[in-house]
Formats: structure tokens, sequence, C-alpha cells
């Protein structure tokens, strides 16, 4: 039998579910303290028991989801034997992304809410460096000339390719590759 705090996990967890859901489904701000507690299958009362705000409860849905999605995109990097195994490792993780999928659109609105939100913007930016470092060292491994510059630059450019792709699906990892191994080509 579940105890009364795997409850309570139980109850958060279903409301991150279906905060997330509903971001992708109907954008950030039309998400509602109601929408979220009939999706959970839940009292509207728990929302706010659980979380100080519906805010809140967004910020922090939409954020471990793109925690999740980065840690995902970014671990075949840490295994890869060279820049080139390391790009295609990379872009093979966001071709599992076709830029209207959840948790594509959960990025974006998450991103357009952290431009009005400036502590969703500093947590989506903590989100951001951390992954920029990672491919940082990733790249140094590599001997990819300025390997922090290349690494904003590829961030960026994974970001962009994302939010293209929602436009033209023919934008695949493999469309771009052999742009991003010109970038990657300047080697020490």
């Amino acid at each position: 039998m579940a105890t009364t705090a795997e409850k309570g996990e139980q109850v958060r967890h279903r409301l991150r579910r279906a905060a997330v859901e509903l971001i992708a489904e109907r954008g950030w701000r039309a998400v509602t303290t109601r929408a979220v507690a009939e999706r959970a299958g839940v009292g509207q009362g728990l929302v706010h028991y659980h979380f100080t705000s519906v805010e809140a409860l967004l910020r922090e849905a939409a954020l471990g989801l793109m925690r999740a999605v980065v840690e995902q995109a970014a671990e075949p990097m840490d295994r890869a034997a060279g820049a080139d195994e390391g790009m295609r490792l990379l872009l093979g993780a966001l071709d599992a992304h076709t830029g209207t999928d959840p948790a594509s659109l959960v990025f974006l609105e998450t991103y357009l809410a952290a431009g009005r939100d400036a502590a969703l913007g500093g947590e989506v930016r903590g989100i951001v460096v951390a992954f920029r470092e990672r491919t940082t060292r990733w790249l140094e491994r590599c001997g990819t000339a300025e390997p922090e510059r290349t690494a904003a630059v590829l961030a960026a450019a994974v970001d962009g390719l994302l939010l293209h792709r929602g436009l033209d699906p023919s934008l695949t990892g493999g469309s771009a590759r052999p742009v991003l191994e010109r970038l990657l080509g300047g080697r020490r």
C-alpha cells in the first residue's frame, strides 16, 4: 500500500504530465488550473495544494521535460569516438522530434514564456548553458577549433532546426549534417 508521501508524488507526477500535454496542445497561456485538474483526474484544489500556482506547475513540468530531452540528446556525445560520430548521434537524437511533436512544442512554448518571465528565463538559460558546456567538452576532446564558440552556435543550430522542422519536415538531421560537419571542420 502506498504511503501518503508516495500518493502525493503520484498526484504531482500526474499533474506535471497533464501540464506538459496541455502546454503542447493549447499553448502556455491557455493552460488553466481546471484543465490540468481534469486531465490529471483530480480536483482543482489539489493543483494548488501541490503547487503554489498553475504557473509554478507549468514551470516545473516544462523544465523537467526540457532537462530530460537535453540529457537524452547530449548523452550520445559522451560516448562518441569522434566529432563525426558525435554529430551523427546528436542529429539522430534530434530526428526523434518533428518540430510538431509534444516535446518540441513544449520547448517552443517554454522559450516564448521565458521571454516574459525572468525567473523562467534564468532556468531555461541554465539548461542551455549546461548543454553548451557539455558540448564544449565533447568538442575539446574532438580537437575542434574554438570549442566554446562552436558549441554555442551548434546549440543554437539544434534549437533552430527543431523550430524550423515544424514548418518544413524535410529539414532533418541528415539534411543538416553536411552543413554542421563543415562547421566542425575547423579542427586544431
